[in-house]
């Protein structure tokens, strides 16, 4: 099985360069798209035909606010239940999250808030993680759970091309990583770095200062599964030569 995540910054604009085709080249299993910021009223007209014919169902969960946030599962396998948020009225009028059942696992698509710049929201944020990390860890209680997304946190300095100066930044302040270190020690594993400990891996580039061709990024997207699947996981790999959104794609493929 191969699974593919993106945060596509507006799904609409990436069905307009090229999201198609990068479907139909990738030929995954599962697609977990995150800010997909549309309803079913604004998204482009073209999609729901084109999953339709193409075999995947989907699966979504939308925001209150028009335009904002908002998750998307395509899947070609037949998951055996969905649902939606994290069990938590303050956070999921947000549409933040979609989790499919299969026999063998739970996936979970996942889009964490950023803590905003000057970090307003860096409480509301480290509130919504430990929920997350609450759901999680009572989903695992059943089987075991890949969770995947914009998780929007840098968790070392390798996966920051400036560490030093993001210190107080959205995404790299210390309370952010010591709260995904702590979601780890919880019992999941960063698959990207099982099997990939170089640096200069990333998967978000500011639109500014040509930041991405001089790779000048931040690396916020992850595949994270319970320490007991691990042994599945086959590779786990960041796709960035892939345009179409400020993210580039991730995959992974499991035995």
């Amino acid at each position: 099985m191969k699974i593919i995540s993106w945060n596509v910054n507006g799904i609409n604009a990436s069905i307009k360069h090229g999201l198609f085709k990068f479907i139909g080249d990738e030929m995954a299993d599962i697609y977990c798209f995150q800010e997909i910021k549309v309803s079913q009223v604004t998204i482009d007209k073209t999609f729901i035909p084109f999953y339709e014919k193409a075999g995947f169902s989907c699966f979504w969960n939308e925001a209150d606010k028009k335009g904002y946030s908002g998750v998307m599962t395509l899947s070609k396998v037949k998951p055996m239940s969905v649902s939606y948020g994290i069990d938590c009225d303050e956070f999921d009028h947000e549409g933040r999250v979609v989790t499919v059942e299969f026999a063998d696992f739970y996936l979970v698509n996942a889009y964490v808030p950023n803590a905003g710049r000057g970090l307003p929201r860096l409480p509301f944020k480290l509130a919504y993680n430990e929920k997350f990390s609450d759901f999680l860890n009572k989903l695992r209680k059943t089987k075991p759970e890949v969770a995947c997304g914009d998780l929007n946190v840098c968790h070392k300095e390798i996966d920051i091309a400036r560490p030093k100066s993001n210190k107080k930044s959205a995404g790299f302040t210390i309370e952010e990583r010591n709260s995904f270190s702590a979601l780890l020690d919880s019992g999941f594993v960063d698959t990207f770095r099982v099997f990939n400990q170089d640096p200069d891996q990333y998967t978000w580039w500011s639109y500014r200062n040509q930041a991405r061709s001089k790779n000048i990024g931040w690396r916020l997207d992850y595949f994270i599964v319970s320490k007991k699947f691990l042994s599945h996981i086959l590779k786990s790999e960041i796709l960035a030569e892939v345009l179409g959104s400020d993210h580039c794609p991730i995959r992974l493929t499991q035995k």
